[in-house]
């Protein structure tokens, strides 16, 4: 369901067009993709994002669209975890594993990576939690 067409997390004209195009369609549910809770529980750099403010406003704007066409908006929220921290799909979605690569730390419940070769994630503890 994902798209990966955010920059920072912003939703735009792409999630308007795309989502209610469906909400027109005729669709009763409009559920937003995974919208990552924080940056660092992104599965790519082009993951929707919910972790600011400043996401609301573009968000409500395709919620009232949606709305408007007879159809119930939604919101997946998420956090990748040890997935984390991948290139977009048509790159190859590989783990990304330095910072050059524009690599960020990942999160988990432990230090064990998702893949053998991933980068370990940070475990949390009841505090980082």
């Amino acid at each position: 369901m994902c798209q990966y067409s955010a920059i920072d997390g912003m939703a735009d004209d792409w999630h308007l067009v795309h989502l209610g195009s469906r909400a027109v369609g005729g669709a009763a549910l409009i559920f937003v993709e995974a919208a990552a809770v924080t940056p660092e529980g992104r599965i790519t750099p082009g993951d929707l994002g919910i972790w600011s403010d400043d996401h609301t406003e573009p968000l409500a704007r395709i919620a009232q669209f949606v709305e408007r066409m007879g159809a119930v908006p939604a919101i997946q929220l998420a956090h990748a975890g040890r997935k984390a921290s991948c290139a977009v799909p048509w790159v190859g979605g590989a783990s990304l594993k330095s910072a050059e690569e524009g690599a960020w730390q990942t999160v988990a419940p432990s230090p064990v990576p998702f893949a053998d070769g991933d980068p370990p994630p940070q475990a949390l503890d009841e505090q980082g939690i």
